[in-house]
């Protein structure tokens, strides 16, 4: 339906006046002021539809599917339950905080914050962006002790401009400084948001980004030992052990984003 109005005057210099020929009916004026008013009301309407649409797409859901497949949320977009400061008990809010649905690591120094459970065995799935330059990472198998997560870490980075991106055993995705991703690997920009995902089984080990499994080895074999012996953690006997410890995203001093986060327990092997 299409309200046609026409009021009784016209405007000119910022006065009103009547038209030439008609005279003001009150009638006129309250259809006029009822319209506007109905038209102002369904404007209000579908701002707060956008608004409660927006805020539905940034809290994170699972599907009957992946419920039934045994997947749990690790983050509920709206509160820090189940993550808190390694080494300590509570979350470093003045570090981290929410924001849209997302873990952000904003200023201060907040260090690294782990999961509040173990795992050994599990499918890990969650979104990452990162800010211009920026660095940071995922790890698992980390020993909740105070001061920086050691353990093995998915690269999160931007490689355009952070000189680790120039190096592939250190560029977004690979195993930090031991495996570099393979051809699959494709990275989104640094204002759009990465799919990655983590698998762990036994002593095998994946990690996908964007839907491709661009790294893939196994602790302790002989690739393994060989890279580790050729790295940083070399003589570090505990690097990758003990196998059932918490998931931590680092705090690198830089700004970063984590949603949709969420694991599938496997069975042990």
């Amino acid at each position: 339906m299409v309200l046609k109005l026409e009021a009784p005057y016209e405007f000119s210099d910022s006065k009103r006046r009547l038209k030439t020929g008609t005279s003001r009916n009150p009638k006129d004026s309250v259809m006029l002021r009822t319209s506007t008013n109905f038209l102002t009301l369904i404007a209000l309407l579908l701002m707060l539809s956008a608004v409660l649409v927006s805020a539905a797409d940034t809290k994170p859901a699972l599907t009957d599917d992946e419920k039934k497949d045994g997947w749990t949320l690790l983050f509920d977009g709206e509160t820090t339950t189940g993550w808190k400061k390694i080494g300590a008990k509570e979350f470093p809010t003045d570090a981290w905080d929410i924001v849209d649905g997302c873990l952000h690591r904003k200023n201060g120094h907040g260090n690294d914050i782990v999961t509040t459970d173990t795992y050994e065995n599990f499918e890990l799935s969650l979104e990452w962006k990162i800010a211009p330059g920026g660095n940071s990472g995922v790890k698992y198998r980390v020993a909740d002790k105070p001061g920086a997560g050691f353990g093995p870490e998915m690269q999160v980075l931007d490689d355009s401009k952070h000189p680790d991106g120039k190096d592939p055993k250190s560029s977004a995705g690979s195993l930090y400084l031991l495996f570099a991703p393979n051809e699959k690997k494709k990275l989104k920009p640094v204002d759009e948001f990465n799919v990655a995902k983590i698998v762990v089984s036994g002593n095998h080990a994946e990690h996908w980004l964007n839907g491709e499994k661009i790294v893939e080895y196994d602790f302790f074999s002989d690739e393994w030992k060989a890279a580790v012996a050729a790295s940083k953690f070399k003589g570090k006997a505990n690097y990758g052990l003990p196998a059932k410890n918490h998931i931590l995203l680092q705090d690198h001093g830089n700004e970063v984003w984590f949603r949709n986060i969420k694991i599938k327990v496997l069975p042990t092997k």
